[in-house]
């Protein structure tokens, strides 16, 4: 259940005169502030209203007739459908879905938390051209802005560098060292996104900066949004999975060691994973 809707859906079956609808998008996200004008066959402008918090719309009474209703929304496709008002002054629009521009999906505009105890920050990379090494990062905090114009989005994220974990403690306190993360001079790896770009329904590529070991690169994810649903705890979620390949010279880290024949013991390229549990809002929740 989404937070408003019980309350939209009155609104719109109360049988009061005048226009009545909702306006939610592909997942049944209201979209707030949208606009309905309504036309009649001459097309003449007869009403026009403005969505509330829960996405419902209300006009005034309207003469019997037909009606065409068109919706905007900042970010979202426009919209029409023929709406007929009985003799009451009556008519129902529905729930009209509202498509977001370029064909893509993400979670409604705002503040976006993630939870760093149901995400996860992980990274690969090949060991001896055979077999992969996986590693995870154990401390980090993140925030998404979902913007109204998609495309504005952005997110900010922090990595402790010394959190690096993968299993083995010789290994990890290596990549800790100068050689690598230099955690010591460069405790924290940031990133800093600051656009998104459409690649088809429910995908994405995020433009940003990634800061690594002191050095800073133009890092593009390639993100999907997984949906969203309600928690135990009376929020939101949304859910993300993103992906990136980096080159580890890019960062400066040039240390590796030929073992026999031309065989590096570390590739050229680490595959980073994330996924992300974000909760709507600026906190997360107790439990």
């Amino acid at each position: 259940m989404q937070i408003g809707a019980p309350e939209a859906v009155a609104a719109a079956g109360s049988g009061r005169q005048g226009l009545r609808g909702r306006l939610v998008t592909r997942d049944g996200w209201a979209v707030p502030h949208a606009v309905a004008t309504v036309t009649d066959a001459t097309g003449r402008q007869v009403a026009r209203a403005e969505a509330d918090g829960g996405g419902a719309v209300a006009t005034g009474p309207l003469a019997p007739g037909a009606y065409t209703v068109v919706v905007t929304a900042a970010g979202y496709l426009p919209a029409a459908r023929t709406a007929i008002a009985t003799g009451s002054g009556a008519a129902e629009l529905g729930t009209l879905v509202l498509a977001r521009q370029g064909g893509a999906e993400l979670p409604p505009p705002g503040v976006w938390t993630v939870d760093p105890s149901h995400s996860a920050v992980a990274a690969t990379a090949q060991h001896l051209g055979l077999s992969s090494v996986h590693g995870r990062f154990a401390e980090f905090a993140s925030r998404i802005v979902i913007a109204p114009r998609t495309e504005d989005s952005s997110v900010v994220a922090e990595i402790k560098a010394a959190s690096v974990d993968t299993g083995n403690p010789t290994r990890d306190d290596h990549l800790r060292s100068a050689d690598f993360l230099d955690a010591e001079q460069h405790p924290v790896i940031a990133y800093r996104g600051s656009g998104l770009t459409p690649a088809g329904p429910d995908r994405w590529t995020v433009h940003g900066q990634l800061t690594l070991a002191g050095v800073t690169r133009q890092v593009d994810l390639a993100l999907a949004y997984l949906g969203t649903g309600p928690d135990p705890w009376g929020g939101v979620r949304a859910a993300f999975r993103a992906t990136a390949e980096l080159r580890r010279e890019d960062f400066a880290m040039n240390w590796n060691q030929i073992v026999q024949a031309g065989i590096a013991a570390i590739g050229a390229t680490l595959r980073v994973e994330l996924d992300i549990q974000a909760v709507q809002g600026e906190a997360l929740p107790q439990g």
